[in-house]
Parts: structure tokens; sequence; C-alpha cells
């Protein structure tokens, strides 16, 4: 039975859901349609600044989450514009279960309001999920449970929580996206990278059922579950950055990779681009339409590592298009693109056949894992790092983990760079360093990049909040948090070189001193 919170239309859906479930997998070279789509007027709706000292929800965590068949769920669709439908496909081995809608922002401190909920809705266990095996990939594919419509939510990025009669819950991780970024600060979530990771039914892009690497997946599918909380990638690389720029009351836009790779319309005229601290997983179109826009004058900021570093397709899935992330990585020669289109070759940038390194943009180039080392100040008068009184050598113990990048020393660079900050480490038995750079354009653009994949952790280091923080303390959280206020306070001004400091190049100082 499907629970209609709305109408809607759908008949393209099923279309393409039947189209894929007669396949087998991806089995040729192609890819979800590039093309701007036609969207509700955003005259009169609530925008996310207005929603900073809007009362909050304290009663938003989780709590006991049970086994995993116990509730879990995945919606049709990454993300929705406000008033859009979604629907919310559901499994539980309880007899009823409910749904309520949390966005996540500052409100005073308790980092999320609720904005709807459901009543009691019956539940039914679904059957195993389906494996295709040319691509082994998993999918559910259960029929919708219900639909919503999200007619008055506010832009954002959301938890659904699931909770059963039986007391488990789970989440449900959902973008209502922005379509106007115009002097805007994009916040860009990372749904692909989720989906990479997410062992959901035995397999994701790193590991298949037997543990392995060898029997992983070539292609997930966003139609099944995550694993874990069912949010642990935003919970940890996304969340707080989120609630931090919204306590800043800048002006703020959402929206996902998924969605900039299908259209950019909310990055022209942004006045910033944040990608968040995981975001490993681009397609060749989402790093086009992110450099038109740094070219064009956007700041962007990389508050991880490993950024940009897995050239991805997206592919049709069971009920639309773009529900399938293709990444044969060291297979690629597999890959049905290999031979014809090496532009759309699923590997690392940088690998052939078309290698494009991620420096080129970030300033930075991915080098190692795992990493676990403080995060050393080199440029302590930098903008950046005003009001935290650091000092150079400044050092801030497990902050560069748990993986890192560097600049390409002896590669050219996207633009004129300063390294801020210069990190020796070691990793699997070399000694290297982990680099913060800033760079800028020709067009204006400030671009910063963190160089360590624990930055958006740190902002809740020594809080309790995740449970870990890798040994970070209060100390890190104190100069994190002031660092990126700094950053997203400037860039949020418009083109940083035309009103910050510029760059100061010191590469091959740096690298001359370090040896």
């Amino acid at each position: 039975m499907t629970l209609a919170y709305g109408t809607g239309s759908p008949g393209r859906r099923r279309f393409l859901g039947l189209c894929a479930g007669a396949g087998l997998g991806a089995a040729a070279c192609t890819g979800s349609p590039v093309q701007p789509r036609t969207t509700a007027p955003t005259a009169g709706r609530p925008r996310p600044e207005a929603e900073r000292d809007a009362p909050g929800t304290a009663d938003w965590r989780l709590g006991a989450t049970g086994p995993q068949d116990a509730v879990a769920g995945y919606t049709d669709r990454v993300s929705v514009t406000p008033g859009e439908e979604f629907a919310l496909h559901v499994s539980t081995t309880a007899a009823s279960f409910r749904v309520d809608a949390f966005r996540v922002g500052w409100y005073g401190g308790r980092q999320a309001r609720l904005i709807w909920a459901s009543g009691r809705i019956p539940g039914r266990a679904r059957p195993a999920p389906r494996l295709l095996p040319k691509t082994r990939t998993v999918r559910a594919d259960w029929p919708a449970t219900l639909t919503v419509d999200t007619a008055g939510w506010p832009e954002g990025a959301y938890l659904l929580r699931l909770e059963a009669e039986s007391g488990h819950r789970r989440y449900v991780p959902l973008t209502v996206r922005s379509t106007e970024g115009a002097g805007r600060t994009v916040l860009l979530h990372a749904p692909a990278t989720w989906q990479a990771y997410n062992r959901w039914g035995g397999s994701s892009l790193y590991a298949g059922s037997p543990g392995d690497y060898a029997s992983r997946s070539l292609a997930v599918s966003f139609d099944r579950p995550y694993d874990g909380s069912g949010a642990d990638k935003f919970l940890v690389y996304e969340r707080a950055l989120v609630v931090l720029a919204e306590r800043l009351g800048i002006p703020l836009a959402y929206t996902t990779g998924v969605d900039v790779h299908r259209d950019p319309s909310v990055l022209h005229g942004a006045h910033a681009l944040v990608c968040l601290g995981h975001d490993e997983y681009w397609t060749p179109e989402q790093r086009a339409h992110v450099t038109t826009a740094r070219d064009a004058g956007a700041n962007v900021a990389f508050l991880g590592a490993n950024t940009c570093f897995r050239r991805i397709r997206l592919e049709p899935g069971a009920g639309a298009d773009a529900r399938t992330v293709v990444c044969y990585k060291s297979s690629f020669r597999a890959d049905p693109c290999y031979g014809s289109r090496p532009d759309l070759v699923t590997t690392d940038f940088r690998l052939p056949p078309a290698p494009d390194p991620e420096s080129a943009l970030t300033g930075v180039l991915y080098e190692g894992f795992p990493a676990d080392a403080p995060y050393v100040v080199h440029a302590a008068d930098h903008w950046l790092y005003d009001g935290t009184g650091v000092a150079a050598g400044e050092r801030f113990p497990h902050l560069v983990g748990v993986e890192y990048d560097r600049v390409p020393h002896g590669s050219p660079l996207p633009g004129p760079l300063e390294i801020t900050a210069h990190s020796p480490l070691v990793c699997q038995g070399r000694a290297s360093h982990s680099d913060s750079a800033y760079y800028t354009t020709a067009g204006g653009a400030g671009v910063f990049a963190t160089g360590t994949m624990r930055w958006v952790e740190a902002l809740m280091a020594g809080t309790g909040e995740l449970g870990r923080d890798h040994g970070m303390d209060g100390r890190a959280r104190a100069f994190v948090t002031r660092t990126t206020e700094n950053l997203l306070r400037t860039f949020a001004q418009g083109p940083a070189a035309r009103h910050a400091p510029p760059p100061r190049p010191n590469t091959a100082a740096v690298y001359s001193a370090a040896g």
C-alpha cells in the first residue's frame, strides 16, 4: 500500500524503472541526460537565513538503530525543490512506523528543527535486495510506502528519521535544494560519495559481500538504504559545517553534486561554493560546471581531502535517471566507455586514458591513506587565521588525517598559490607533508583547500558529538571554527581576490626548506 501525502505523475519514472529493471547493470557507454529541469517559482519561499533564529528541536538525534532490518528506507530522489514530492521506500519488521523530517541548522544551538511529521504508517518487511550480476550492483527495488509533499519546507539539509513501533530508528538523508544561488554561498552535499562507501546489502565500490576488493560493485545504486545510521557520511563530514554556516547568518543555498552534474544554474552568480569533508566522486560534468563557476569569480572552499579524485558516470536506476553511480576504478579497461569515450572512463581523474589531475581545480593533490599527524601552521599571518592567535609552527595534534592532500610541487598550479599550513607526516612508511593552500584566479575567485579530511570533524572535536574525535581537542575545535568563520565570511562577500589580501606564492620556498 502506498500512502499519498500529495500527488504527482509517475509516468516518466515508471518508464525508466521498467527499462532499468529489465537490465543486468551498466553495459553501455551511457549516462543520465544533462539538462536543466523545470522547477517551481522561488517567490515567497522561505530562505535558509530566515531559519537561523527559529525555535529548534532538541529531540532530533537517532537513539537505538536496532538490527539492520528493524527499520530502513530510502527516497526516490537525492533532492527535491520546495513543493516537489518524493517517495519514501521503507521496510520494517515492526507493525508500524512513523517519519519525522528534521531540517539541520543552527536554531539557537539545538541544531535541527522539526518541519514535518507523519502519523503511524503500517509496516511491512520487504524482500532481500536484488544483485545485478554484470556490475554486482545491489538494489532494494522496494515499492513506495508513502509520498511526501514538501510544500512549505525551507531549502536545506534534512534528516528523515524513521521510528519503528519497536522504538528502533534510522535516518534517511534528503536535500531540499535551491534553484537560485546568485549572491549566496552554495553548500554542496556529496551523495555520490555517500553511496560509493555504502555497504547496505553487502556491496560497495570498495568490497563485495565476501569482503574483498575483487568482488566489489562496479556500480552502486541509490535505490537502497544507507548502512549504519542511514546518514553516517553526512553526520561526520557535513552536518557541523551546515550548522556553523547557518549560525553565521550568511546567505546560503543548498545543492548536491548529482544536481550540479545535471544543471549548474544554482552556481550562476554565486559568491562561493563550499565542498564539504569528503567529496571524492565527481562526474566530468560536475567538475566542468564547478570550474566554470570558479573562472566566473565564484570562490571555492574544499573543506576535506581526496576531493574530486574519482571520475564517475551517473546512469538510470529503478525509478529515475541519475540513480546509479558507476566507477570501474582499477578495472577501467572493462568500462564500456574504454576505447570510445576516454573522457568518460570511470577511474581516477589523474590516470589514463584521459588524465586530468584534480589539482587543476583544487590546488592540491590527494596523496595517501591512512594518516594521523599534527596540523602545522606555516603562514600564521594569513587572513584565514585572523583572530586565532596562532604562531608559525604551531601544531594541532591529530587534525591531519585520515586522508590528506599536498601541493604538487613541480607541477603546474592553477594560479598564484600560498601554502598556509605545511604538516609533516608518515603514511605507510613514507615521509611526506599535508598542505593547506590558497590561490586566486584571473576572474577574482579565491580557492582554499584544507588538505585534511578531519576539518569538518574538528568543528565537533572534544564535544563527544560523534563518539570519537581521533584525539582532537577543544583547542583544535576553536582554531578550526575561527578559521572557517573567517573563510566563510570573506568568501560570502564575493570574489575574494578583489577584497582580501592576495596569496604570496611560496611553494618552491616551502618545499626547498623542507628538503
